[in-house]
């Protein structure tokens, strides 16, 4: 690693030596529904559906056999709710169907899931069989960005296979949440944490708070 990434992986450390999944889930099944339920909405909102969700639907084989419109009401603070039902819905049945009710543990399986992306696949890996995979959010797309390992211009994919050659794998999974707190809690979209930021003279963003 090069001074820089040793830096920033110091000071994270050190913020957030904890930093975790913020979704509430008790198994690998409600983990994926979670995360594909994130998409565009707040972990947060998620966690407010998800109770009600899980204790109605509580494997796949229930969910995948629900009404949609019960799963849309339980869902109807959330954005895009009407596709994530049909999607949830859809999803536990290939987990029901296909896979004996266990969620896959292979890229390419979880991938072909119904509202399952790249990001999804990267957190039900790296968390639910602690398979190193760096997951790119907008948290970590705007961070990574701001703290010159990546470009504007890069895509998320660019920037993922960027912070894997930058970070010893051994620390992705990790690292994936710490960025996250990062975004989410300090460097944030609107007004960063300028003046307080232990990364400071690192960072690139050009609408720094001068200090």
């Amino acid at each position: 690693m090069s001074q820089k990434t040793d830096k920033i992986l110091q000071v994270l450390d050190q913020m957030f030596p904890n930093a975790h999944v913020e979704l509430h889930h008790q198994n690998t099944f409600e983990l994926i529904v979670a995360v594909v339920l994130s998409a565009q909405t707040t972990d947060v909102a998620v966690n407010l559906v998800t109770p009600t969700l899980f204790k109605r639907y509580p494997n796949p084989k229930s969910l995948s056999e629900a009404n949609i419109s019960d799963v849309e009401h339980i869902l109807k603070t959330i954005g895009l709710y009407r596709n994530k039902a049909k999607n949830i819905i859809a999803l536990a049945n290939e987990i029901h169907h296909k896979y004996h009710d266990e969620v896959p543990n292979e890229r390419t399986k979880l991938e072909a899931l119904p509202g399952v992306g790249r990001k999804t696949a990267n957190v039900v890996l790296s968390n639910a069989f602690n398979i190193p995979a760096l997951a790119v959010d907008t948290h970590v797309a705007r961070v990574s960005i701001r703290l010159k390992l990546a470009k504007k211009e890069d895509s998320v994919l660019e920037i993922e296979h960027k912070l894997m050659k930058k970070f010893p794998k051994s620390v992705w999974t990790k690292l994936h949440h710490q960025l996250i707190f990062f975004g989410r809690y300090h460097c944030l979209a609107r007004v960063p944490k300028c003046q307080e930021c232990p990364l400071y003279e690192i960072c690139g963003y050009e609408k720094k708070t001068k200090i």
